[in-house]
């Protein structure tokens, strides 16, 4: 494709996603490039790429939008793909808007040009603070309740692209042994501060081609979440509930850490996801995994009989994903499920559910990808209250590695974020069944 034929696909694309405001950027794209098939890989990492960048300064290019006066012009996807251009791009009238051949982007008009004239004339200070920083208003409370001082550095973090993390899967290599492997295959990582089994990826790579990610050597897993399934401290011959499974990236980390002894029951409301999970356990070697749709009335006859059997459960809570604004620009601006008063009444729903079902001396490990003190330690708090029969474990003696990789600042629960720890957002709680 031609670079003016790429920022015409980039329109179609981001006008798709603006209307779609229900389903997810992610989705919405694979079903945009999916059918593209004359779309070669080069493009289509070009295109997700600055259509990823948009939607992570989408406050501050519609902001700049509504100083030029280019709010009257029809296309909004095409306004804000003109600011992105006008800030990173090197003669981006002719070479991206030239109007040339049957695909490219149409030419810029009169009243883009004029409007485009204005924008390199707006001071960077003169941008509204919250604007500047992408914060929605309707979380800039919580985040400023969150981070204190350190708003603008958290925020700051936020818009950073994130690093992709692995998981070793250690049912079938060693840390060295799947580093090696990976290096072999042209892709170069580094050891993660955190997790020991974890290997951060330096720059860009295509992992599908390696053999360690083909033969399952190796996942796609943020350091923040191995660190939550570490803390369950899952051991060999126990019983574990991972309630809210989903597609079982920490169901899969569970696994490996029981030796594949033991049962772990993976379980969700979304029958679809629990399915998908299937080829990535038996891609990992994994097989003492059960999986249980909640929605299913057997299932929920059964969950009724479950009380006090479970050494080990996991709530790994649906959630705002205020966490995960790194890789989820969108997450910013709309919710695809519940709203959050919503989401919070189902976590308090979950956890009291679940609650019968730990034995005594259990652990009850709760998280979220969220930063908002509301879904966290407003909702720890509560838990407590109304079951006196839990108590908070210190993370020193939940934490199950050396003591020196015990991320900082963790004392009765832990708190991950981009700008402290350079993951996620995280938070993460163990409780032990007295």
């Amino acid at each position: 494709m031609t670079p003016s034929a790429r920022i015409a696909g980039l329109i179609e694309l981001l006008d798709r996603v603006l209307s779609s405001e229900r389903i997810p950027m992610d989705v919405t794209a694979g079903d945009w490039f999916r059918p593209k098939r004359y779309i070669g890989s080069k493009d289509r990492s070009e295109i997700a790429e600055r259509l990823y960048r948009i939607m992570r300064h989408k406050a501050r290019y519609s902001w700049y939008i509504s100083q030029i006066g280019m709010e009257g012009i029809d296309n909004k996807a095409r306004s804000l793909i003109l600011v992105d251009c006008a800030f990173n791009d090197e003669d981006y009238e002719n070479r991206l808007f030239s109007g040339g051949g049957q695909y490219g982007a149409d030419p810029l008009s009169k009243a883009e040009k004029e409007a485009l004239e204005k924008l390199l004339k707006i001071e960077p200070q003169d941008v509204p603070l919250d604007v500047r920083l992408e914060v929605p208003e309707w979380a800039a409370p919580m985040l400023k309740e969150r981070y204190g001082a350190d708003y603008e550095k958290a925020m700051m973090a936020m818009l950073e692209t994130a690093d992709l993390n692995l998981r070793v899967n250690t049912l079938k290599s060693t840390v060295a042994d799947a580093k090696d492997s990976l290096a072999k295959d042209g892709v170069e990582t580094a050891h993660t501060k955190y997790s020991p089994i974890g290997l951060a990826l330096k720059g860009k790579a295509y992992l599908a081609k390696t053999k360690a990610f083909s033969k399952g050597h190796v996942e796609i897993q943020d350091e923040g979440s191995q660190l939550i399934a570490a803390l369950c401290d899952a051991k060999p011959g126990m019983r574990v509930l991972d309630y809210c499974a989903g597609g079982g990236g920490k169901t899969l980390a569970l696994a490996s850490a029981m030796e594949n002894k033991g049962s772990i029951v993976a379980s969700d409301n979304d029958a679809r996801r629990l399915e998908r999970g299937r080829k990535r356990y038996r891609k990992a070697g994994v097989h003492n995994v059960e999986l249980k749709c909640i929605e299913d009335e057997k299932v929920k006859k059964w969950f009724k009989r479950q009380k006090e059997t479970f050494d080990v459960v996991l709530v790994d809570a649906p959630c705002s994903s205020s966490g995960t604004w790194r890789r989820n620009p969108d997450l910013r601006w709309r919710f695809y499920g519940p709203s959050l008063d919503e989401i919070k009444s189902l976590q308090t729903q979950i956890m009291d559910r679940v609650a019968k079902c730990v034995k005594p001396g259990g652990r009850l490990v709760y998280a979220t990808c969220s930063v908002f003190k509301e879904e966290n330690e407003h909702q720890i708090e509560r838990f407590l209250k109304d079951n006196p029969d839990f108590a908070l474990m210190p993370m020193k003696e939940a934490w199950p590695y050396d003591a020196k990789r015990l991320p900082h600042d963790c004392d009765d629960h832990m708190f991950l974020s981009p700008h402290s720890h350079g993951t996620d957002g995280f938070f993460c709680v163990a409780l032990v069944k007295k």
